[in-house]
């Protein structure tokens, strides 16, 4: 058992101190407070793996406002990590800030009003405006050494104030374990892993086709792409064969027919296997391009017969590599069509016609080829409008292009069937929670059709450690690029010098010149268990927390942060990155709609925390499974709410009546055999309770847990504690009180510990009002320590249904429950009633009745209250 486990079984005895008004209100402050100078959370270096459980948290990008889906999923994962805790794990409980990349960029932009130019000079004494201009043109254009301190200035603020919202959650991690995925520490591991991948074959350089948003002129990776809905609209017209005969294909991308290299049918398609291997003419540009066939072409698909073109998607680059097409790309980095004719163009007309398209963007250029077909009559009929699917960069707002350029990539399976299967196996070494999600984990993977695309045209990143030199013409030698030792990291090539060189030599020939692009963000969060956990900075530490236990997560990232750490802990150091995987839901609006900022649908955290309580919102949260979409519900809060203020006012009404920890049930005594049979009753189901609670808390099924421990929770508060009052206040003797106070003592015990890792708050509120220290440094409690208990579970549940009818019957009789009842009748089964028998005198204590008649009735499925004969109200 780990240290910070503290011990339940004290000498001494702590007398309660309960206030007299009990509130919600103000523990948060208060408990925080105390943990901190407590040193509740902190994880204990001097440890071995097996004393340890790690958790690879999240990092939230440090880019705005937190929304209440971070309260959401961040909970879950700390009850998980309180649950281990008081198991007696050395929680390693880290929490990051992924604070580089474009998210950052734009917030930076939008709050200070200013805009990143790589030409302008440095200026150290740099301020911003005080008011951003309202037209972006106007903002200031700054250096990128000033662009970046500006981030840096902004994120460290955003992230204090994100600290302050998770403490105020409750969020048990040690703040000591905290990284920035920007930081010298961060930067130097990122840019390591880089350079491992790089000497292993694992990292290249390539120019290749790339998808390519011109809105910020940066490369965009597989995972990073959405699928929208967009209006298109398909054009037919006509290439032409040596013999004349018109070929006509449709597409909605008309303006990339001088990007022609192909035509491509399928090769069972008998409409065009006489024309495979012949050659047809482009329309309007005049350029010979061979008749292909690929098992990618729909013969269903517009005429069946599809343009190639270099590049209009990603089945056009599929179709490009595997039938060794040349490349004929036009569109540049800035989304416009290149100024200079092509040298493929070679006739007069075609030439002339590529003039009019020249320099124009992707939707200029459009309605110019339309124009050119419509004057050369070349259009057949109107364009056919439809609906289609365009990819996105998941934070553009225009369609991607794919241009060719040069970039790094790092090699995940896509073109490699081997290592394809070597991912997919690592996912069988893994526990996921729900299982069902490791589909999706597969489903991605077999459906890579690339490497990982890795590198970024932005500015605020970590930057690609790599230099180029420069031959006598002053062309870089892209294929032996140079790269730093590991000792010399982190390195920003765009303003360190390339080793071997003098800054006099860059960008000059025989010189060198610096990588300017950055690596892409995941690529750097890919590697948080490495960053939490100091990777060659601290390698003991490492072996103890690597691999990680939980890597909780939403089910959205699992193709890009769940994989992409899959791919760096595969290669870096042939193994899984953790054991176990929680993957959580989305957090819907009222309309079942996913909550974001960008639809602008999402709640304020402050604003729920302050009206209903952390302890509240933790609930909520909790009752949720995992892998589940759940509905931001303001009724469920208002449950957890008044589930936090009943556990603090029956928590009141058992302290009252002269419980202290003395009271409570040692493990294997034997004074349990002598109790009440009712209060045996309820430590037996209490038993059964501990068990279920802690195998779904190990399955990692924390809301069944929850759900468990409530529904046994109100019992107790409903039924038991009005059963036993009479008792309680000493009417039926010293012995019989005793019996009742072991009870109470125990089971307020043992649910405060139930409760503690989705209550924190008010568990611990009520911990320290009679017990030593805090409930979050108690141990979980066990079953076993109830062996000693002999009663019946069932027991409980029967008096209960009792009690209700005898409630039941002055409710419909409209007189007061302390009206007492003179004579009833209770028909039951005879194991039932057995319950009631052995209960008898706290069933008339609880109702004030003076004689119950309990009837055996053969067969019967509930109890029947009947024949109530009520004395005279007082």
């Amino acid at each position: 058992m780990a240290e910070n486990i503290q011990d339940t079984d004290t000498s001494t005895t702590k007398t309660p101190d309960v206030p007299e008004k009990p509130a919600l209100e103000g523990l948060e402050a208060k408990l925080n407070a105390a943990w901190a100078e407590e040193k509740l959370y902190l994880f204990n270096p001097e440890t071995t793996r097996e004393q340890v459980y790690s958790i690879d948290t999240p990092p939230p990008t440090a880019s705005g406002s937190l929304h209440v889906g971070h309260m959401f999923s961040y909970t879950q994962t700390d009850v998980m990590a309180r649950f281990k805790r008081m198991c007696g794990y050395n929680v390693f409980y880290p929490l990051g800030w992924d604070d580089n990349g474009l998210p950052t960029e734009r917030r930076v932009q939008n709050y200070y009003g200013v805009r990143c130019d790589p030409s302008q000079p440095y200026d150290p004494d740099y301020q911003p405006p005080a008011a951003p201009a309202k037209n972006q043109r106007d903002w200031d254009a700054i250096s990128r050494q000033n662009f970046i301190e500006l981030c840096e200035k902004l994120t460290v603020e955003d992230e204090k104030v994100f600290e302050d919202l998770f403490t105020r959650l409750g969020l048990s991690v040690d703040w000591r374990q905290t990284y920035r995925t920007i930081e010298d520490s961060s930067r130097a591991a990122s840019q390591r892993a880089f350079l491992r991948d790089v000497h292993s074959g694992n990292a290249y350089t390539a120019e290749a086709p790339t998808l390519w948003d011109i809105t910020f002129r940066t490369a965009v990776a597989q995972a990073e792409l959405e699928s929208k809905e967009r209006p298109g609209a398909y054009h037919r017209y006509p290439f032409t064969t040596a013999e004349g005969e018109k070929v006509f294909i449709e597409t909605t991308r008309p303006e990339l027919l001088p990007s022609c290299v192909a035509l491509v049918a399928h090769p069972d398609d008998e409409r065009y296997q006489p024309l495979f291997g012949k050659t047809v003419t482009s329309p309007l540009f005049g350029v010979e391009v061979e008749v292909k066939a690929h098992r990618l072409a729909d013969p269903e698909k517009g005429s069946g017969i599809a343009m190639i073109c270099t590049f209009g998607d990603m089945t056009d680059v599929t179709w490009w590599r595997e039938l060794q097409l040349p490349t004929r790309a036009l569109i540049g980095r800035d989304g416009r069509f290149t100024r200079e004719v092509p040298e493929w163009i070679t006739t007069e007309e075609g030439r002339a016609n590529y003039e009019q398209l020249a320099g124009k963007t992707v939707h200029s250029a459009k309605e110019a080829v339309v124009q050119l077909l419509r004057e050369k009559d070349l259009l057949d009929g109107e364009p056919k409008s439809i609906t289609h699917a365009v990819h996105f960069y998941e934070k553009g707002d225009k369609p991607l292009e794919v241009v060719t350029s040069r970039q790094w990539y790092i090699r995940n399976g896509g073109r490699d069937a081997d290592r394809r299967q070597e991912l997919l196996n690592r996912a069988q070494e893994i526990d996921w929670h729900p299982g069902f999600m490791r589909s999706r984990y597969e489903n991605w993977v077999e459906g890579l059709n690339g490497d990982w695309l890795i590198s970024r045209q932005r500015f605020f990143g970590v930057p690609i450690p790599v230099w180029y030199r420069l031959d006598e013409d002053g062309n870089p030698d892209y294929e032996n690029p140079i790269l730093p030792t590991e000792d010399q990291l982190p390195v920003d090539p765009a303003s360190q010098t390339a080793p071997g060189f003098d800054e006099s030599l860059r960008g000059v020939p025989g010189g060198f010149i610096g990588e300017e692009d950055v690596l892409d963000t995941w690529a750097t969060s890919s590697l948080t268990p490495q960053i939490a956990g100091q990777w060659e900075r601290n390698n003991e530490l490492f072996t103890t927390v690597f691999p990680y236990d939980l890597r909780p997560q939403g089910h959205d990232i699992i193709r890009t942060w769940l994989f992409a750490t899959m791919v760096r802990a595969h290669s870096l150091h042939e193994s899984v990155p953790w054991t176990n995987t929680a993957i959580s839901g989305w957090i819907l609006d009222p309309d079942r709609k996913k909550m974001s900022k960008s639809k602008g649908n999402v709640v304020v955290p402050n604003d729920v925390l302050d009206q209903f309580g952390t302890d509240a919102v933790r609930y909520w949260a909790a009752s949720a499974r995992l892998g589940a979409d759940t509905a931001y519900e303001v009724a469920q809060m208002k449950i957890g709410r008044r589930l936090a203020i009943k556990l603090l006012n029956a928590s009141k009404f058992a302290l009252g009546m002269g419980v202290t920890e003395a009271h409570i049930l040692k493990p294997g005594s034997a004074d349990a055999a002598s109790l009440e049979p009712l209060d045996q009753a309820l430590l037996a189901e209490l038993k059964t309770v501990v068990e279920q609670a802690t195998s779904h808390f190990e399955n990692y099924d924390y809301a069944r847990a929850l759900q468990v421990t409530e529904s046994f929770f109100w019992r107790f508060t409903d039924d038991y504690v009005e059963l036993v009052k009479d008792r309680a206040y000493g009417g039926r003797g010293e012995e019989a009180q005793a019996s009742v106070r072991t009870a109470l003592a125990t089971t307020l015990d043992t649910l405060l510990r139930l409760f503690a890792p989705v209550l924190p708050f008010a568990t611990d509120e009520v911990w320290r009002w009679w017990r030593a220290g805090s409930v979050h440094a108690a141990a979980w409690p066990q079953a076993a320590d109830l062996d000693g208990v002999q009663g019946n579970p069932a027991m409980l549940g029967s008096v209960g249904e009792a009690l209700s009818g005898l409630r039941r019957a002055k409710s419909d009789a409209k007189v007061k429950q302390r009206t007492e009842i003179l004579t009833a009748r209770i028909t039951g089964a005879a194991e039932t009633l057995a319950h009631l028998q052995a209960a008898l005198d706290d069933i008339r204590g609880a109702t004030r009745a003076r004689s119950l008649e309990l009837v055996i009735q053969d067969g019967a499925q509930e109890l029947a209250v009947s024949d109530v004969e009520l004395a005279e109200e007082e």
